[in-house]
């Protein structure tokens, strides 16, 4: 176990260190001027991000994937379909509830919609997408075409949402989809994937076990935009205060919040799983032992990821964002570029993905190739947002032709690679995208185009992250195509460049 727990911390440190690397050189430049305090904090905080990633991906390991994998595969397996659809709307509904992040988004729209209402909507919205999920694997859907039927339904909401007048709402109905696959929530709907594919599905079609995150992610961003209709006006956004965290007291305080939230978006999912285990599972006492074990290691895990983000990283990139916009555009585009490579690389849920997606394709899809082109993809879309945010305009001329794009790719590479993408989309747009690159957007916003326009401008960068990943991995799909009718092309050249005698002596 020492050993294993040491590979993730060397995991998670390789992951953290670059981007902390990045903000602590900046910080010895003219272009950024932290405290004495503020560099401090950011560096002890970067250490518990180590410690709690590295918790967390042994968690995932122990208990999440094992958890998700068994409530997939052993309900079709014990003839139980219909208790499936039931098990998975539910938990849907309350995992999608519990989501720290829901919260903070219910708030922001508080004052034109209901936040009860609004949460529960989403809620109800996951539910239904995660049991179209199984219903894809039963009835052997094509998600290419169930994506591009529902991204044209969110563009026709789109138009009506701009013609009435509500476009405020589409930056923040387009990150909503970010928000609620969240690093709980994540690994579980990943495994429950593969055991359900397993149960169910062709099991030459690997691709079944991947695409439960990308469904999911479309149910909320329908639900705040049908709710952005009815609503009685604009939604209002106040910047929050961003100071730092020094103080014991306060650090404390949120710990225990932290704790709460996690422990309250953990329980849905053990109290279900310990249940069907009671029913109808079954699984050994040392299979029961080492997932108990798991979900501490998650749960604390977690808690100081989460408290690391909000005490050190959230501050630092508000801060930095407002002193790199009063440089050169270019240098805060390059920058904002950098950011996104090395970002990604410490979101806890990106490495279970591709974990998964190395078991899943047998090491087809590598680990590294994932990285790399998860780390250009979520790069270009931070540089294109602050490019968004210097020139003031919509996020739909980013989103439109991005989905186009993603849907029209989706027809000529293989459908495994397509699967893969859309759910790396709603994984990188995990808790350090949306809690210390938007903070960094918001300050870029906030001194070049003032605070009235964060919410329009800063706000579509989770739909960003969400989205450039969709096209990265489907062109590395499509490289993979490529490379393959090259080589088959030589092969046949080279056959037939053999004379006849040579061919036929073989035969």
């Amino acid at each position: 176990m020492l050993k294993i727990l040491f590979d993730k911390l060397k995991e998670a440190a390789f992951s953290v260190l670059p981007v902390t690397a990045l903000v602590l050189l900046l910080n010895l430049t003219p272009f950024v001027d932290l405290t004495a305090t503020e560099s401090t904090v950011f560096a002890v905080c970067a250490l518990a991000l180590i410690v709690g990633m590295a918790l967390f991906n042994l968690g995932a390991d122990m208990a999440m994937t094992p958890m998700g994998e068994q409530v997939g595969s052993g309900l079709p397996k014990s003839g139980r379909i219909k208790t499936l659809f039931i098990v998975c709307f539910i938990m849907g509904v309350f995992v999608t509830v519990a989501e720290p992040d829901l919260s903070v988004l219910a708030t922001q729209v508080g004052k034109v919609i209901d936040g009860t209402a609004l949460i529960i909507t989403i809620g109800v919205g996951v539910g239904l997408f995660l049991v179209l999920g199984i219903l894809r694997v039963v009835f052997r859907l094509h998600l290419s075409h169930l994506m591009t039927f529902f991204y044209m339904l969110l563009f026709a909401l789109s138009a009506l949402i701009v013609a009435s007048g509500k476009a405020s709402f589409l930056p923040l109905s387009f990150d909503s989809g970010g928000v609620t696959t969240g690093p709980i929530t994540v690994p579980f709907i990943m495994a429950l994937g593969v055991g359900v594919s397993a149960a169910l599905g062709d099991k030459r079609d690997k691709e079944n076990s991947f695409g439960f995150i990308a469904l999911c992610s479309i149910g909320p961003i329908l639900a705040v935009m049908a709710l952005g209709l009815f609503s009685g006006g604009e939604v209002d956004y106040a910047v929050p205060d961003y100071a730092v965290q020094a103080n014991a007291a306060e650090i404390f305080s949120t710990l225990l919040h932290t704790g709460g939230e996690v422990l309250i978006a953990l329980l849905p999912i053990v109290v279900f799983f310990f249940i069907l285990q009671f029913i109808c599972l079954k699984l050994p006492k040392t299979r029961i032992l080492q997932i108990i074990v798991g979900i501490f290691y998650t749960f604390f895990g977690l808690v100081m990821f989460l408290a690391a983000v909000s005490v050190g990283f959230v501050p630092v990139g508000y801060k930095m964002g407002m002193h790199l916009a009063a440089q050169n555009e270019w240098v805060l585009v390059g920058f904002a570029f950098l950011l996104g490579v090395t970002v990604v690389l410490a979101e806890p849920a990106i490495h279970v993905l591709n974990n998964q997606v190395e078991n899943v394709t047998g090491g087809a899809v590598k680990k590294r190739s994932m990285l790399i082109a998860l780390s250009a993809g979520v790069g270009i879309a931070i540089a294109l947002s602050v490019i968004r945010v210097i020139f003031d305009f919509s996020v739909l001329y980013y989103l439109v032709p991005g989905y186009f794009l993603s849907l029209g790719l989706s027809f000529f590479v293989p459908k495994l690679y397509t699967a893969i993408a859309f759910d790396s989309g709603g994984v990188a747009s995990g808790p350090l995208t949306s809690s210390f690159i938007l903070p960094f957007l918001v300050g870029v916003c906030v001194a070049i185009q003032g605070a009235d326009k964060v919410l329009l401008d800063a706000f579509g960068l989770v739909a960003m992250v969400a989205m450039t990943p969709l096209i990265s991995i489907q062109t590395l799909g499509f490289k993979a195509v490529v490379t393959k009718h090259v080589r088959e092309k030589i092969a046949m050249r080279n056959i037939l460049s053999k004379d006849d005698e040579q061919i036929i002596s073989f035969m």
